[in-house]
């Protein structure tokens, strides 16, 4: 059953469920204040014995392949999304469970994109019970509609790795979309005709998973190198006629923006930072998927050339303009967690300091420390902001699933974490008293950058007094609020059901809000 009778308020202050989809939850309790416990979780046990002499795992077909791995009723199937809108795969997988005539499996992906619009009709008919994972456009209408059996759970890319470290999600079958492998299974992004740069988002999978399925599409002999998935955790290779449409990797949310008011922010943004002394020789920066955010890149070149200065490190999603910041010795490395154009893909091929990581070294917050805390400036995007500076980037305020959460969580515990938003979109204020969902604290957040005014979180003294008497329009929150309903009106509650949908995990596997069926 989907409606949850049992709810309990959160630190956050919100009612979540006391357990999904048959299983128990832990309640937010602030940032900080979850400590796990026991061991990790480990995989079953393999032996060579079970592998031919020659080490060829090759398999004739995905079909062969997934009955080969056991598929049956109520299984957890994980894929990736390094292809974003150009994979081919994880439709083919449903489509032959439904052949099969499975039913109730878990789809957990580490994305979903408008290309998996077909397997709406798979949560329709019972074969995918529900997702773990981003539910995204259609999918995320359907979502919120009730029209998925089980009741979805959004994660960040930190808190997936988290999940399956953890033993919190346990994946039967991984299917690996690998642009280049050979026939033991090792596998990369870089070559072959549909190359995505590199496969982090799978690295969990293939560690935890008791199956792994590698896909390819251009088999290349013995030993595929780099290998970015090694081959001693694989079961099966096949190899198909197009393993992804690389030229999709480019989706709305990974392009620069071209348009002048999305400008406007970015150059805006990119100023606080100059006047908040952020920007000097050696520091490090990272900008989320959106147009906007990727924007900033461009402002940071020109700053750091007139200056005379270049950063240490840039953490990606890569694009053409980072790479041509690297190229141009402005940015010593890129340490990329997704590659978002073919430009990305192919530094990453030609350029030694051009680095794949993964969402274990960039985001994972139950290990030992990670990259994102290590970063000076985190530019981000979200759907809405409120008062207390909390953030939303799953729903709209039509309280509708329209996005994942990506790293967007894990990026919030950089040195300084900086969100540029129109003050209104479609004339719905995008600064509210409380966010629809909550996906982010306010105490994590600092700046809000809007065309018609800052506002610095006021935790944040230090940057307070660093732009006193500065020539920047800096206001605050509650200010920027009034102004959009000046213009726009106050927005109508939206209204909700009882039943819940979908649940929001933070980044250490409590859950920090739940997503209700839209009236």
């Amino acid at each position: 059953m989907k409606k949850q009778v049992n709810t309990i308020i959160n630190a956050a202050g919100r009612a979540v469920p006391t357990e999904v989809n048959g299983k128990p939850v832990i309640p937010y309790k602030g940032v900080g204040q979850h400590r796990p416990e026991g061991n990790k979780y480990g995989p079953p046990i393999s032996t060579c014995i079970d592998f031919p002499d020659d080490g060829s795992k090759l398999i004739a077909t995905l079909k062969e392949a997934l009955i080969a791995a056991g598929l049956k009723d109520g299984m957890t199937i994980s894929t990736h999304h390094h292809f974003r809108n150009g994979d081919v795969i994880a439709n083919q997988i449903f489509d032959i469970a439904a052949e099969l005539g499975i039913k109730n499996l878990v789809w957990f992906p580490s994305a979903s994109f408008d290309c998996h619009t077909p397997l709406i009709k798979y949560l329709e008919d019972g074969t995918i019970h529900h997702i773990e994972g981003s539910m995204n456009g259609q999918l995320g209408r359907v979502t919120s509609a009730g029209k998925m059996q089980g009741v979805g759970v959004l994660r960040s890319h930190g808190g997936r790795y988290q999940a399956v470290q953890d033993g919190e999600v346990k994946i039967d079958i991984a299917v690996i979309a690998a642009p280049t492998a050979d026939s033991f299974g090792n596998a990369n992004g870089l070559d072959g005709p549909a190359a995505c740069g590199l496969l982090g988002f799978a690295l969990a999978d293939a560690q935890y998973a008791s199956k792994v399925i590698v896909v390819t599409d251009h088999l290349v002999p013995f030993p595929c190198w780099p290998w970015q998935i090694q081959g001693n955790y694989v079961d099966h290779v096949v190899q198909v006629e197009q393993v992804g449409i690389p030229e999709k990797i480019v989706s709305g949310t990974t392009q620069v923006t071209k348009s002048p008011d999305r400008l406007f922010l970015a150059g805006l943004t990119a100023k606080f930072c100059e006047e908040a002394g952020i920007i000097r020789d050696g520091f490090s920066f990272q900008a989320g998927s959106g147009g906007t955010a990727l924007s900033i890149g461009i402002y940071f070149a020109e700053m750091l050339k007139a200056k005379g200065m270049k950063s240490r490190f840039a953490r990606g999603g890569s694009n053409a303009y980072l790479v041509k910041m690297l190229e141009d010795g402005l940015v010593e490395y890129i340490l990329d967690g997704q590659t978002f154009d073919l430009e990305g893909v192919r530094s990453m091929r030609e350029n030694p300091t051009h680095v794949d990581t993964s969402p274990f070294t960039s985001y994972n917050y139950h290990s030992k420390g990670n990259f994102a805390q290590l970063v000076d400036v985190v530019i981000l995007g979200a759907t809405e902001v409120d008062v207390h500076f909390n953030a939303n980037v799953v729903t709209h305020s039509d309280g509708v699933l329209l996005h994942g959460i990506g790293g967007w969580q894990n990026c919030l515990f950089a040195k300084c974490t900086i969100l540029p938003i129109p003050l209104f979109r479609d004339r719905i204020p995008v600064i509210r008293e409380e966010v629809t969902t909550l996906c982010g604290p306010g105490e994590l957040i600092d700046v809000i950058v809007t065309e018609r005014g800052i506002a610095i979180n006021p935790l944040r003294k230090d940057l307070l007094d660093k732009l006193k008497g500065s020539s920047l329009p800096i206001r605050t929150i509650r200010e920027l609020k009034d102004e959009a309903e000046k213009i726009c009106g106050i927005p109508a509650a939206v209204q909700f059901e009882e039943e819940i949908v979908a649940v929001v995990k933070w980044v250490d596997g409590t859950v920090i809000d739940c997503v209700r069926k839209v009236r």
